[in-house]
């Protein structure tokens, strides 16, 4: 049996009416950029463990990774906000938290609870620069061909 005799391919109204909702599309990308916003909050309400976070992860030197990695974070996450050049965004994020991937979470160094850990951590970022790669799709949608949006 195929699933389309199951369930219909186009998606329905109800569906499509929470789509074309005017803030779902805001929602959506204020929803994306939350866990860049909480971590600024961290970091402006803390620098100096912003800094040492740096230095944790061998960053020297640690203030201007920190600096870096807040400054990406906001401009990033402002852009997405804006609605405008989103992919712009989206890429800036993306690529950050790829490194962060990379840098921070490198599970495949630890075992036992450490392990676990930082490998959830990973696959849910990788998740995360999926939905940049599909927000960044969704807003060329949005306005055809163009990348200004």
């Amino acid at each position: 049996m195929k699933l389309s005799t199951i369930l219909p391919e186009q998606a329905p109204r109800w569906a499509d009416a929470i789509l074309d909702w005017r803030w779902t599309w805001p929602i959506t990308r204020l929803a994306l950029i939350s866990l860049f916003l909480e971590g600024l909050a961290v970091e402006f309400g803390d620098l100096p463990g912003a800094v040492a976070t740096q230095a944790h992860f061998g960053l020297h030197p640690a203030w201007l990774w920190a600096g870096a990695t807040i400054a990406v974070q906001l401009a990033g996450s402002l852009v997405i906000l804006s609605g405008r050049y989103v992919w712009l965004g989206a890429g800036m994020l993306a690529v950050f938290t790829g490194v962060t991937e990379v840098v921070a979470h490198r599970f495949w160094e630890l075992s036992g609870a450490a392990e676990f850990a930082a490998r959830n951590e990973f696959f849910e970022h990788l998740g995360l620069i999926a939905g940049f790669i599909m927000a960044a799709n969704a807003a060329r949608a949005r306005h055809g061909a163009r990348y200004d949006d």
